[in-house]
């Protein structure tokens, strides 16, 4: 099992600012914050990001793929356009991914620094809301 993850980000003022907005999101918070990184979770640190002074931001792929799990699909809504709002790049709508599975309800950005970021819930039942989707199968 995973405990936690890192990322590289070229400016951590503004990519805390970011994060700070995006994963609140999905229950998030920033928890610790030490000299050149930054610890983001709900009831520990499970995703960092790291100043590292020698990258350089791009929007074209060169960072990490991370998928944050969330308990519903409003949630992962929630995500995507927060993101969007604050500038991340499209790299997914909000949606079944039936490829993955049925039950793949998954939104995908990109970071000022180029790295995806997934927010991800599995769902079973139709809602009116999205009648293709469905509500968590739990957590």
């Amino acid at each position: 099992m995973i405990d936690h993850v890192s990322i590289v980000v070229s400016d951590l003022e503004k990519s805390a600012r970011f994060y700070d907005e995006v994963l609140a999101t999905i229950g998030y918070s920033r928890l610790i914050e030490k000299v050149g990184t930054v610890g983001f979770g709900k009831s520990y640190p499970e995703l960092w990001i790291n100043f590292r002074s020698k990258h350089t931001a791009s929007q074209s792929f060169n960072g990490a793929h991370v998928c944050l799990r969330c308990l519903e699909t409003e949630s992962v809504d929630n995500f995507y356009e927060t993101a969007r709002r604050l500038g991340a790049g499209d790299q997914g709508r909000p949606g079944l991914r039936p490829h993955y599975s049925p039950h793949y309800y998954a939104a995908f950005i990109r970071d000022p620094d180029g790295n995806t970021i997934e927010a991800v819930t599995f769902v079973e039942i139709p809602s009116e809301k999205y009648p293709d989707a469905r509500m968590p199968r739990g957590s």
